[in-house]
């Protein structure tokens, strides 16, 4: 059975989300839709990206990823169809993609399936539907798009690397209130090399410990991870780290070597 996920800013109180998903069982009833979220912060394109570049991959191959952020037609905007690492991915070239994606796509369209008047303000509806159930039916990029080789470039904001020191910044929150930051395993274990480390943080808070899971420390005592998605994450056990921390989006986080 095909899959089409949605990535989307549309909430779950209005129309919006129940007129997207009907659009897609017109076009082809058979779909299996995945909600993969529709809470992202209203045109959240950095939010989207992580969340999708985190979830995408534990689909199968072929999959069809719809994204609506920031999607309302202007003159200035394309819209894309992308296949990569045997996955397909549909939204507006708004720079999302480049926040995602870690090399080059295998194949790149600009949609060129005429726009429905009426559906001007809500192309997700339209274009971007059924571009995704083309795909999801096993349809060819070419067939509905002209070949392009550029994608707008956003920057994801780098870890710093000074003497001993890895600084860098908290990048997301999750539901639980665990705090992620963009220092990654790798990035992290580069660095290290084997070393002892603090991680310092707002209120002098201080850990020295990285923790295998969440329950490795008492209830309510903070800890640091690797977590599902390879970033360094700042947690309370059965707690609101983020609250109770003070950290929020943009906060930088230090590591020192010793």
């Amino acid at each position: 059975m095909a899959i089409i996920t949605l990535t989307t800013d549309l909430g779950d109180k209005d129309i919006y989300q129940a007129a997207l998903k009907g659009s897609i069982y017109k076009l082809l009833p058979t779909v299996n839709i995945v909600d993969i979220t529709n809470n992202v912060a209203a045109f959240n394109v950095q939010q989207a990206a992580f969340i999708l570049k985190n979830s995408f991959h534990y689909f199968p191959e072929d999959t069809v990823h719809l994204i609506g952020i920031d999607t309302v037609y202007n003159d200035h905007t394309k819209y894309l169809a992308i296949r990569y690492k045997k996955h397909y991915f549909v939204g507006a070239d708004n720079g999302i993609f480049s926040l995602m994606f870690d090399e080059a796509p295998e194949e790149i369209v600009e949609i060129n399936i005429m726009q429905d008047l009426k559906f001007l303000h809500f192309p997700l509806a339209d274009v971007f539907v059924k571009t995704a159930c083309h795909l999801a039916k096993g349809g060819k990029l070419d067939e509905i798009g002209l070949p392009v080789n550029d994608i707008e470039n956003k920057m994801n904001l780098q870890p710093v690397i000074e003497k001993n020191l890895i600084k860098g910044v908290v990048i997301y929150i999750d539901s639980f209130q665990n705090v992620i930051t963009n220092i990654t395993k790798e990035f992290f274990n580069n660095v290290q090399q084997g070393r002892r480390f603090v991680l310092n943080f707002k209120r002098n808070e201080t850990i020295n410990h990285l923790s295998w899971h969440y329950n490795e420390v008492p209830v309510g005592e903070k800890l640091c991870l690797f977590g599902i998605s390879d970033h360094l994450e700042i947690a309370i056990n059965k707690g609101n780290a983020s609250g109770l921390l003070g950290l929020n989006l943009n906060d930088k986080v230090i590591i020192e070597f010793q």
